[in-house]
């Protein structure tokens, strides 16, 4: 690092050019994306490894390691050597490693990506609980929006190296402030002007929104908000779109149409469209959220 500072309470890690404090003297745990499990050593070894490199007596550290074994539910495994083991068992392994030597921070680097969908989900639940018994500090790196709603309690959203947003889960999720990441939590995102309770929209669209506002404002939705008519309908919010392209899903198709805004209807609702022709898209009042 050139410029800036690590800091964590008041002990400063980094800060040029006057203090650094080498990494292994710093009280962090570290979870990869690949666990990087020693495979010569069992899973006892492994656990106890940070702490024997720390000067705990071997039978000390392999004590607490069984102990953290035990805590996340593998102390049956503790003889394996990390070759045997499942990724979920693997990624426990990593995670009892970490916590052993009671880091003050944890670093968690996409610590369910190599999990397949049906163990992810169990070791997220597991690893949410871990966590909020954790009394450190926990910095997790994700790109999955699920992982950061599940096991954070502030999140810090980053989009070509800058910050775009910060702040708890449920309020990312509702207002979202950028594009990227309206579309990490399923929402179509749209700026306009209002006055009062109309949104003029930068592509000159006006809708119709229950709330009253004035000034530059976001207009957030579902896609599951939107539908689709061959002809314009006398309700508000109702624009000729175009389908630009189309995605299906597990019981959903995604319709995608000009303006960055998309619809999820049922595949017998779609059967019954016609995707090449011009569309007439509508949208509730009561289905816009607005805020500033």
């Amino acid at each position: 690092m050139q410029e800036g500072h690590i800091r964590l309470n008041d002990q400063v890690w980094d800060e040029p050019p006057r203090t650094f404090v080498p990494a292994q003297q710093r009280r962090v745990g570290v979870v990869f994306q690949d666990y990087l499990l020693f495979q010569h050593m069992s899973v006892l070894e492994n656990v106890a490894f940070g702490l024997r490199a720390r000067g705990m007596p071997r039978d000390a550290a392999r004590a607490r390691a069984m102990t953290w074994l035990d805590a996340v539910g593998i102390g049956d495994q503790a003889r394996k050597r990390p070759g045997a083991l499942s990724g979920g068992q693997a990624q426990r392994v990593a995670l009892a490693r970490a916590l052993a030597t009671e880091p003050e921070v944890l670093l968690l680097d996409e610590p369910l990506a190599a999990l397949d969908a049906g163990t992810r989900l169990k070791v997220r639940a597991e690893l949410a609980r871990h966590l909020r018994d954790f009394p450190g500090r926990t910095v997790l790196v994700t790109h999955d929006p699920v992982d950061a709603m599940a096991l954070g309690d502030r999140l810090v959203v980053i989009e070509d190296g800058q910050v775009t947003q910060t702040g708890a889960p449920r309020e990312v999720a509702r207002h979202p402030r950028t594009a990227y990441i309206a579309d990490l939590v399923g929402l179509n995102l749209l700026r306009g002007e209002a006055n009062g309770t109309t949104v003029t929209l930068d592509t000159g669209t006006t809708l119709t929104t229950v709330s009253a506002n004035s000034g530059s404002i976001y207009v957030a939705f579902p896609p599951s908000a939107i539908s689709l008519h061959h002809a314009p309908s006398s309700e508000p919010n109702t624009w000729q779109a175009t389908v630009t392209g189309v995605e299906q899903h597990a019981h959903t198709t995604r319709i995608h149409l000009d303006n960055s805004v998309s619809a999820d209807l049922t595949p017998a609702t779609v059967a019954d469209l016609d995707l090449n022709t011009p569309l007439w898209a509508m949208v509730h009042p009561e289905s816009l959220q607005t805020y500033k």
